[in-house]
């Protein structure tokens, strides 16, 4: 099949690339269409070498451009007529040139080639199943779509260069075989020096269409420039944020470097272009000659251009971070933490080339009390290619640790704004050089604000002043946020609080969860969403907890213990007493959920559906069960084996189904152990009954119970089972196989 024909059967995307490619002067694509047959068979690049070939094409081209019009005119299309003329005297101007058309069209034609091969080398990738990356974002197909036409125009400038070099070479082959003639006739003397002229004019009128060209060129690239550096960086640099805080983010750069390496590579491209130009008008300029007027700026503005994509290049891939620690961005004084950065412009030559050096910043805010740090460790390193799983330009540091400065005093004095050690933000500092082809910047990249403790006791609330930051924060570099810091509106910080379940456990909050979490912190509202939630209510109220504790020993809790159950949504978890009252008294008997305690940090308990002698819904409730108590017994071996004594002290399991309607065992049967019980060398008999009676709620702890764990509605006293009295019966039954510590609370 003909290379015009299968170009015409590609995907619309090729399409564009096609389009991009002739909306150029040099091959008009109508011209292409109507003459693609004729056009292929050609041996164009030997004619671009020699003369009297391409004249000959460059004749019958001209003659195939008449015998189009005459068609056009037996159809009487009139549009296309008025086309082929304008291109017949289009092509009027390589008379004298045949060659650089010929090359021009080869050119065209190995441009077309390009094409196809992009497509079908896309074809055999989708052909052998190879993942496919995340569908890219309409701002990112139009950056793609810039970005190949940056490409194209480097091409074409490059193509235009060595043209006007052939065109300037030409005039001084002419002009020095004229020197060498004894030309006496003013005649032939006025004719070859109106022809001088003529080559004169067009070669000057080159050299302006050239830095017409470089121009536009440049303002692609700055156009690409501002979108890299200021909108895709920028969203790249708020999803790191987010990420570091449990967003599940794509914060991947390898996209990114590509983008950043193409414009880099296409600027140095056009730093060549510019030192061509240099040597053509060392070997012939003459007045007004507009390369040597133009080109100082536009030397000038490459430059700035690169500088402005290096510095940006140059960033923080993977946040500090310990390895036992609660997340990034918590560092604790000498021990040990890791960090990574990346160069978005990737160079093979460049690799183990670049240093760089880590520091801490040596300006202090005026902060009362505020510290200052030294980093310890290996504080030089290369950036390469090696320790990068897709081969980016990293720096791995890995050993690293940081020690505080004893002396100085920090700010002392210079202000009143004093901050606690978990509000303390620094920033620790990355430094290299540049240096590729005879260009060189110094570059430095920042990381994120990072909280520096001393004593592992600080994790936790440090941790809570990186999630308020990174939540909140726009300005990566902003130090002084917690002197004036900003509430964090409810649909923003619920989010948060959904991110920290999902990076623990892989099941983040749904709706209801996040709907009750608002209903603890502000009460019944219409409209949540206009709710804020003050830095001083989240983490800084007196008394020992805050919501921050509260919220963080759920999570640690269910990460540890009921990790499994949690991912499955069993646990409906934040649930008031009232909502958990009115959601289980419309349930049959039997029926239970799993909910959060209120006023224990760390704790989890359920509640049951029981009917009351006159047949109404009784909602009963047990004691929380903390680590203490799971660490000995998985839970839903408690909910398995949970029994109550019914009349006449027969033990029974009051837990039939989990809320809405699910039946016990069918929620939980994949998690239990084969054997309920925890010694088989005991009795047969005794065993049996045990696994009767024993019930894991019972305690012999007899402290009053959590006022979330009281039954709904009141009882008397008689209403209850009577621990002690139940207790003594178990201790005659099986003495030996008493736990020795609580695993519960008392059920009543």
């Amino acid at each position: 099949m003909a290379q015009w024909d299968r170009l015409r059967q590609l995907s619309a995307i090729y399409w564009q690339q096609l389009h991009e490619l002739y909306d150029r002067d040099g091959l008009p694509m109508d011209v292409r269409h109507y003459l693609s047959a004729w056009i292929e068979k050609q041996e164009w690049q030997r004619a671009a070498r020699d003369y009297g070939l391409a004249m000959v094409l460059y004749q019958v081209l001209l003659e195939n451009l008449d015998i189009q019009h005459s068609r056009f005119v037996q159809e009487e299309s009139f549009l296309q007529q008025h086309n082929i003329r304008r291109y017949k005297q289009s092509f009027q101007r390589y008379q004298d040139e045949p060659c650089v058309l010929a090359s021009t069209i080869e050119w065209f034609l190995e441009k077309e080639k390009e094409i196809l091969n992009s497509a079908e080398l896309n074809e055999q990738v989708q052909l052998l199943q190879v993942e496919q990356e995340a569908m890219e974002t309409t701002c990112q197909q139009e950056l793609q779509r810039k970005m190949a036409g940056l490409r194209n125009d480097v091409q074409c400038l490059e193509h235009a260069i060595i043209c006007l070099e052939e065109q300037q070479d030409e005039f001084d082959f002419k002009y020095q075989t004229h020197k060498m003639e004894a030309v006496t006739d003013e005649a032939k003397k006025n004719e070859r020096k109106k022809m001088f002229q003529s080559l004169i004019n067009k070669l000057n009128d080159y050299r302006k269409s050239t830095l017409a060209d470089l121009n536009k060129l440049l303002d692609r690239a700055e156009d690409l420039i501002n979108l890299l550096v200021r909108k895709e960086l920028v969203d790249w640099q708020r999803r790191q944020q987010k990420s570091c805080i449990g967003a599940p983010d794509n914060v991947c750069l390898d996209q990114l470097e590509k983008w950043f390496t193409c414009v880099a590579v296409c600027l140095f491209q056009v730093r060549e272009f510019l030192n061509k130009l240099d040597e053509l008008v060392g070997k012939m300029s003459y007045e007004n000659d507009p390369i040597k007027a133009q080109k100082p700026a536009l030397n000038k503005r490459v430059d700035a251009l690169l500088k402005d994509l290096l510095k940006s290049s140059f960033v923080v891939e993977a946040q500090p971070s310990m390895p036992q620690g609660k997340g990034p961005l918590v560092l604790r004084t000498n021990v040990q933490f890791s960090v990574k950065t990346r160069l978005l412009v990737k160079f093979a030559e460049l690799n183990h080339s670049m240093k760089v050096n880590v520091s801490m910043s040596r300006e202090t805010p005026q902060i009362k009390g505020y510290r200052r740090f030294n980093v310890l460790g290996s504080a030089t390193k290369d950036l390469n290619m090696a320790e990068s799983l897709s081969g980016g330009m990293v720096a791995d540091f890995r050993h690293l640790s940081l020690k505080e400065q004893k002396s100085g005093g920090g700010g002392k004095g210079i202000s009143e704004i004093s901050l606690s050690v978990t509000e303390e933000l620094h920033i620790i500092y990355f430094n290299t050089v540049f240096e590729l082809k005879g260009f060189s910047v110094e570059l430095q990249a920042s990381s994120l604000p990072v909280v520096i403790i001393s004593n592992s006791s600080q994790q936790q609330s440090a941790w809570a002043s990186i999630l308020w930051f990174n939540m909140l924060s726009l300005d990566p570099k902003d130090i002084m946020f917690f002197t004036t810091v900003p509430a964090a509106p409810w649909p923003q910080f619920g989010e948060m609080l959904s991110w920290q379940f999902l990076s623990a456990t892989k099941r983040g909050l749904d709706d209801d969860q996040r709907k009750m979490i608002a209903h603890k912190l502000f009460g019944k509202q219409q409209n949540y969403d206009i709710c804020q939630v003050t830095w001083s209510k989240f983490s800084k109220e007196s008394g020992p907890e805050t919501f921050w504790v509260w919220f963080d020993g759920i999570l640690v809790m269910v990460k540890s213990y009921l990790e499994n159950i949690w991912r499955e949504g069993l646990i409906m978890g934040f649930v008031s007493r009232g909502k958990e009252k009115l959601l289980l008294k419309k349930k049959k008997r039997g029926t239970f959920l799993l909910r959060f305690s209120e006023s224990v940090v760390g704790g989890i308990t359920f509640s049951w559906v029981e009917i009351d002698s006159t047949g109404e819904p009784d909602i009963k409730t047990v004691q929380p069960f903390t680590k203490t108590d799971l660490c000995q017994i998985p839970f839903h071996e408690i909910i398995r084996n949970f029994q109550i004594l019914e009349a006449e002290n027969i033990p029974e399991s009051p837990l039939l189904f989990l809320y809405p309607d699910t039946p016990k065992d069918e929620a939980f049967g994949k998690w239990y152990c084969e054997k309920s019980g925890e010694q088989e060398d005991e009795p047969h008999i005794l065993q049996s009954q045990l696994e009767t009676f024993q019930d894991p709620m019972l305690s012999s702890s007899l402290e009053p119970l959590e006022d979330d764990c009281l039954l709904y509605p009141s009882f008397t006293d008689s209403d209850f089972i009577q621990p002690d009295s139940f207790l003594t019966d178990f201790n005659m039954l099986a003495p030996s196989l008493l736990p020795a510590q609580t695993c519960g609370g008392i059920f009543q």
